[in-house]
């Protein structure tokens, strides 16, 4: 199955970096250098303020190495978010359903794709990444772009895999708004994450405010309106 961004076929070993091959953790190597470094220095002195070649000359990569990484900077800035829903997607081939509402399952699937990404210093990375694009209008755009994209993926995966009550249609209404729903609360979430100013709203912290968020969903939609 291609990933969202139309490039490299999500896999299903969940495989761990020591685990690879030595050129593969090479390419890892570059490629986390270059997400930490893009998210340093775009920080520092703002994303439209950095080149592309200060980006690949402070990694010590030619820009070739650099598109065969990324597509852009915005691709770079916005790859903590990009690996999250990538191990959502391995969590989704994986998972059994159990019969219960799909909202349901796909929130511990966004649960359990949570808990592999807390070591290697991830949820730090994920703040700058979410501050950068609350301030970067490219960013915001193509985040937004990469979720309506993933969006149509995880949809087509639910079918493949799941009975959902009817043929596949990727213009089904039922399980594309449940998918909305998710990515809709995970970012309410992200927003209450970051804001948060306690050092130790990690991972665990960002699960808890998914949490909260998805256990709001169906109040929301009951929400009454009185008038004033």
């Amino acid at each position: 199955m291609e990933d969202p961004q139309g490039g490299a076929v999500v896999t299903r070993e969940h495989s761990t970096p020591a685990q690879l091959p030595l050129r593969e953790r090479k390419k890892l190597r570059t490629r986390q250098a270059l997400v930490d470094t893009a998210l340093e220095l775009f920080t520092e002195r703002g994303f439209e303020n950095v080149t592309l070649d200060a980006l690949c000359d402070a990694v010590d990569v030619s820009k070739r190495t650099f598109f065969r990484t990324f597509d852009s900077k915005e691709d770079a800035a916005l790859a903590p978010l990009h690996d999250l829903w990538a191990a959502f997607l391995e969590e989704l081939e994986d998972v059994e359903p159990t019969g219960g509402p799909a909202f349901a399952l796909l929130e511990g699937v966004l649960l359990a794709a949570l808990d592999r990404m807390g070591a290697d210093g991830w949820a730090e990375r994920l703040r700058l990444s979410r501050r950068l694009t609350a301030r970067t209008p490219s960013m915001e755009a193509h985040g937004l772009a990469f979720c309506n994209r993933t969006n149509a993926v995880i949809v087509a995966v639910m079918q493949r895999r799941f009975d959902l009550g009817g043929p596949p249609d990727p213009y089904a209404l039922r399980p594309r708004l449940a998918v909305d729903l998710l990515g809709t609360a995970f970012h309410r979430a992200l927003e209450r994450w970051v804001a948060d100013p306690s050092t130790a709203a990690g991972p665990d912290g960002l699960a808890d405010a998914l949490r909260d968020a998805c256990a709001a969903v169906p109040e929301s939609l009951a929400l009454p309106a009185h008038p004033r």
